[in-house]
């Protein structure tokens, strides 16, 4: 293939990786079907033998909810995880098991620290003024787990592209509708989340690209790449510690600007000491040969999948908790919650741990084969404006999806290499109509993925949820 063709499809390639990536995900979450139908089918069994042979449906709705939140979190576990690690495991620079480990603590550290935000958005701000009505409002919520839970199951035995999040924003609306009626829903909020959703791939392009943008001025175009690498990667390090650190304490506890600023910068240097050191030994290691620049790669693509696994625990696991908070603060009878808020939050991230421990191997190993996994130097910008952009709408209280949010860096990525090779080469041939045909299919098909799941996921939940009220009585 000439070089110019070459180039052209650079950003295709990167698209094709991730849609490898997605097909893998579909086909390893296939055994866990079987799975999430039994706890479905538990689910019924229990909200009917409860309220049907007990007099008891308080406890009906609590083991059924139960039941369809583990599989949920233990899909999003097993499901997402790749985002976080495939890169970092590919690059060599972690093995699977100790990675799998660490970013199943940076998701419960997440979740616990700062998984607030987004669960009030879904609970408060999507369905506030239906808080509080007993018995309805948490058969509401079961009927928007269980509509999210089935929906997930089927398309991801039709193969089909599914958001977690999406589901369960789509479900709880549905859900409120038939519940309450149409002004149940806080449409405003709604809009707001929405535009979350348009506006976060936007951003993780963007920060990609700026991001791949410094590496080539600091460290790619340099003659002897290795000591400014050095140099780079290190303040690299230390300001994504700084920044995790510092959103993390913002997120948890409102210390005070000062106090936060300091830990921040605690933080930064922390992970400046630790880079600084680890990048040296690998220079050494290497001492004798050329060292490839690869190989430095590996401690930021490591920190890379610890903001990850935290920004992942903080935003998706609202999609477990909020319901299970409504649900039981409404079957309490005006006492105490069996759980408080915080202990919700903590058990949400411990299940989504588990399918990560359980299920997140095969995914790892399958994502992070030579097949699928892209280039380490555009990885480590990918992952790192993903983590960043996941962070920032989960302080912010916004749900987003993980996977729409870094195939907006993947893009991000390609359209600066696409742009930079134009700077270079302006007097190049000109691309050909044919060229220029196929990569408009290409990529339309990738936003026509991304807008199918927004145009279709949120009002199938919905419908399903509320068929759930209505034909079922939840």
């Amino acid at each position: 293939m000439p070089q110019n063709e070459r180039e052209y499809r650079i950003l295709d390639k990167d698209l094709g990786r991730v849609t490898h990536a997605e097909h893998a995900a579909l086909a390893s979450a296939r055994p866990m079907v079987r799975l999430g139908l039994a706890l479905v089918f538990i689910a019924a069994a229990a909200e009917f033998a409860a309220a049907a042979l007990a007099g008891q449906p308080a406890l009906g709705i609590m083991a059924a909810s139960v039941a369809v939140a583990i599989y949920l979190a233990l899909s999003i576990g097993a499901n997402d995880v790749s985002n976080a690690l495939s890169p970092a495991v590919g690059s060599g620079a972690i093995s699977l098991g100790v990675g799998l480990v660490l970013v199943a603590l940076m998701d419960v550290l997440g979740a616990v620290m700062a998984g607030g935000a987004v669960t009030r958005t879904l609970t408060e701000g999507l369905m506030g003024d239906t808080m509080g009505q007993g018995t309805p409002t948490a058969k509401m919520m079961l009927a928007a787990l269980v509509g999210a839970a089935t929906w997930i199951s089927v398309a991801t035995r039709l193969n089909a592209p599914v958001s977690t999040t999406h589901s369960v924003v789509g479900a709880i609306a549905g859900a409120g509708i038939a519940t309450f009626g149409f002004g149940a829903v806080n449409w405003g909020a709604m809009a707001i989340i929405a535009m979350g959703w348009v506006v976060s791939p936007i951003i993780s392009g963007l920060l990609a690209a700026l991001i791949l943008s410094s590496m080539h001025h600091h460290v790619l175009d340099k003659d002897d790449p290795i000591p400014s690498g050095r140099r780079w990667l290190t303040a690299l390090v230390a300001a994504t510690a700084g920044l995790l650190v510092a959103m993390a304490a913002v997120a948890f506890q409102d210390l005070g600007w000062r106090i936060v600023a300091i830990l921040g910068l605690l933080g930064a240097g922390l992970g400046a000491a630790y880079a600084h050191v680890m990048l040296g030994r690998q220079i050494r290691r290497d001492a004798g040969q050329k060292t490839a620049l690869k190989n430095l790669l590996g401690v930021p693509l490591v920190a890379a999948a610890l903001v990850m696994g935290f920004g992942h625990g903080a935003n998706d696991t609202s999609n477990i908790a909020a319901p299970l908070t409504i649900i039981l603060q409404n079957i309490s009878d005006g006492q105490s919650p069996l759980l408080d808020a915080q202990m919700i939050l903590l058990l949400s991230g411990m299940g989504i741990a588990v399918g990560i421990l359980l299920f997140g191997s095969r995914l790892v190993s399958m994502v992070g084969s030579r097949i699928t996994r892209l280039n380490p130097a555009r990885a480590l910008c990918i992952s790192l404006a993903t983590a960043l952009t996941v962070l920032a709408f989960s302080l912010a209280g916004l749900p987003v999806s993980t996977t729409h949010v870094s195939v907006g860096g993947v893009f991000g990525v390609g359209f600066y290499r696409e742009w930079r090779d134009r700077q270079k080469a302006r007097k190049r041939a000109p691309m050909p109509d044919e060229e220029l045909r196929r990569r408009h299919l290409v990529r339309r098909s990738h936003v026509r993925t991304i807008l199918g799941a927004w145009l279709i996921t949120v009002p199938v939940n919905a419908a399903l949820a509320a068929a759930l009220v209505l034909g079922l009585g939840l």
